[in-house]
This record gives structure tokens, C-alpha cells and sequence, in this order.
């Protein structure tokens, strides 16, 4: 996706200068915005494809400011990727939790961030594309690749991008152990740099929304995850 429209919440100057001149070959469109409400604004006015998100930012933080564009309908898919010095495991987790695709840390290589905006497109890319098989059904779970949705019964389930990729990849791979690295590359793609703890932290806020269908997800101990089927 050359063409891509790069959202970059960030307040300071020299990041902004940086991320221009490493990404000037990635043929994407930059828009850059210094507070999270300046943000917001473009976000209801333009279309994106990515968005890199502060968490300290003036004003509101970053974390509030995710909040807010998850309940923004066209960003619901968006991927964002926190780009932040706060690199407590807390944060993370509460990142992940909000609903951010990714947490990269300060100072982080210009050429890994690249790398996972590439994988984030990527995955919205793909999304877009109609698979041979659009619709996966277990027991009471229903996901429909097509419309992007899916039903735990005739609940409609509110899922984070991450988390959705997450349920079709189980949906559509029942009964198979994964370990937690090919969990990762099949949701973002190989060679990409998440830890394990980012993936546990991804799975059980899935679970959670699953209600009683959480425990089809099975943790298999030193090794990964399993998708149970129902009985």
C-alpha cells in the first residue's frame, strides 16, 4: 500500500523531522498532528490507513486519545501503534488493552517501525480481499470475514481489529496447537517483533469478550494456544 495515509500523533519536532526523512521512500502520505484533539479532528475529516500514537502528549494522553478513536467508526479497524518512552510492562498492557495494534518503545529503529506499519497495512489490506471461505461457525460463535463481524449467539462481539484476526485465525484452524510465534505470523506476518507477553495480554482480553466461549481458546502449557472445537 504506497499509497498510504500516515496519521503521526506526536508533539516533538525532531521525531516528526526523523520520521519524514525515514519514511520519504515509503511513497506514503504523512499528516502529522501535536496534541491528541488536533489528532481527533483530522481523523473525523480524512481518511487514514495507519495512525502512530504518543502517550505523552499536551492535553489529553495517548491512552485517552485511543480510547476516543476506537469509538470513532471508520477508525475502528485502523491500525495504531503506540510509539512511546514508556515502556512499563503496565503500560503495554494497557495499550494492548485500549486496543492498540502494537507498542513500540523510544528510541526505537526507524526501520522497525517502518517494518511494522508495513504488517499493519499489510493485515488491513488483506481484510479487504474476499477469502474462498468467508464465514467460520463453532458452537455459538460466528465470524463473518466478509462483514467483519462477529456473534457469540445473536450478541454482536465488539473486537478490536487484533483481537478479530485473532478468533479467525482459531475459527479457521480448530483443534491445531500454535506457539505463540506462529500465532504472530499469522496475524502480522513472519520476522515481526512482539513479545510473548504481548500476545497473552491479546488472547485473554479476546477470551474475555468470548464470555462463556473463552474457554474454547486453550492455553497449552510451554507451548501456546489451542482453538477447542465444542462438543
Amino acid at each position: 500500500m504506497s499509497k498510504a495515509v500516515i496519521l503521526i500523533i506526536e508533539d516533538d519536532l525532531a521525531i516528526q523531522e526523523l520520521l519524514t526523512h525515514t519514511m520519504s521512500k515509503e511513497g506514503w502520505k504523512l499528516l502529522f498532528a501535536k496534541s491528541g484533539e488536533d489528532g481527533l479532528k483530522i481523523l473525523k475529516t480524512k481518511n487514514v490507513n495507519c495512525i502512530l500514537l504518543d502517550i505523552m502528549l499536551p492535553g489529553i494522553d495517548g491512552f485517552k486519545v485511543l480510547k476516543k478513536i476506537r469509538d470513532i467508526e471508520q477508525c475502528v479497524n485502523i491500525p495504531v501503534i503506540m510509539t512511546t518512552a514508556r515502556g512499563e510492562e503496565s503500560d503495554i498492557i494497557t495499550g494492548l488493552e485500549l486496543g492498540a495494534d502494537d507498542y513500540v518503545v523510544k528510541p526505537y529503529s526507524p526501520k522497525v517501525l517502518i517494518a511494522r506499519i508495513r504488517a499493519g497495512l499489510r493485515r488491513q489490506e488483506e481484510e479487504t480481499v474476499p477469502s474462498s471461505a468467508e464465514v467460520w461457525q463453532q458452537g455459538e460463535l460466528k465470524l463473518d470475514a466478509a462483514r467483519h463481524q462477529a456473534f457469540y449467539g445473536d450478541k454482536l462481539l465488539d473486537l478490536f481489529a487484533t483481537e478479530f484476526a485473532l478468533l479467525k485465525h482459531f475459527l479457521s484452524n480448530p483443534e491445531i496447537v500454535f506457539s505463540r510465534n506462529q500465532i504472530i505470523a499469522a496475524i502480522h506476518g513472519p520476522d515481526y517483533p512482539v513479545t510473548d507477553r504481548s500476545v497473552d495480554v491479546q488472547i485473554l482480553g479476546l477470551r474475555k469478550k468470548l464470555g462463556e466461549a473463552g474457554d474454547m481458546i486453550e492455553t497449552i502449557r510451554s507451548v501456546g494456544y489451542r482453538f477447542r472445537l465444542s462438543e
